[in-house]
């Protein structure tokens, strides 16, 4: 469902690092030939509704692409934000730190997604983005995309719509946890991945999950416990079909019914 991409420890980049000598990059720039233009994801990424030459110059900003190794932090809390980031392939989660010191994941981000837009305002990263698999961005500078934004309307139209994306996404999460039981809360994630693989063009009732179910109960929470209960309960009900980590929703109103009002 979601591409795999390898890592390729030749490329070189001053920001990469490694788990140890001689073994592989965890991070890797590298300018890619391959344009917004002919990307499969161009239809619900930043650059969506641009026309030649508005995409033209706005792949000029986007050249740079980085790959980013399964565990591996794009960015860290505390970081210098320069940049916006467009999930390419493979998929991540941004973790923040609770005042007990614990860590909690504020959210996972799925091709055609974007990383970064809660630190425009701070100018630092709030959180660490970290790979949940082998992945792979489209870098964005936030400099040259507010000076070409401010010139194209369409851009301008879209930075907004994902910044109001992403303050929505920030409020169900509240809703998520502020008043719903753990079986809507599970119910409420499974329909809204839905609703994200569909907007990438992939099916929207069968999906593989690439985050564990520890880390959507951290998520969503609940515990680990309570997530392999519940999604043993809503197999047994029919609602879903589960085989390892590949989803199936077999009934969506019967789970939009535990959700209820959401």
């Amino acid at each position: 469902m979601l591409q795999t991409v390898a890592i390729n420890p030749a490329i070189p980049t001053s920001r990469a690092t490694t788990r140890a000598k001689g073994s592989p990059r965890l991070i890797s720039d590298y300018r890619a030939g391959v344009g917004c233009a002919s990307c499969c994801l161009q239809g619900v990424c930043l650059p969506s509704n641009l026309e030649s030459p508005e995409l033209d110059r706005f792949d000029a900003i986007v050249a740079q692409k980085r790959k980013v190794a399964r565990g591996a932090a794009l960015y860290r809390n505390g970081d210098t934000f320069e940049a916006l980031y467009a999930v390419r392939s493979g998929a991540f989660k941004s973790v923040g730190v609770s005042r007990q010191g614990d860590e909690k994941i504020t959210g996972f981000y799925l091709p055609g997604e974007m990383l970064g837009l809660d630190s425009i305002s701070p100018c630092r990263h709030s959180y660490d983005a970290i790979a949940l698999e082998d992945s792979e961005v489209c870098v964005i500078p936030y400099a040259a995309l507010e000076q070409m934004a401010a010139s194209t309307p369409a851009l301008q139209r879209q930075l907004f719509r994902l910044l109001s994306s992403d303050i929505s996404r920030d409020q169900g999460l509240m809703l998520l946890l502020g008043s719903m039981s753990a079986e809507q809360r599970l119910a409420a994630f499974l329909l809204s991945l839905s609703r994200r693989f569909q907007r990438m063009g992939f099916a929207a009732n069968c999906f593989v999950l690439r985050m564990t179910r520890e880390e959507i109960g951290n998520y969503l929470g609940v515990t680990l416990e309570t997530i392999s209960r519940l999604m043993s309960r809503f197999q047994r009900a029919g609602l879903i079909a589960v085989q390892q980590r590949d989803v199936e929703l077999s009934d969506v109103e019967g789970l939009m019914e535990i959700v209820g009002h959401w």
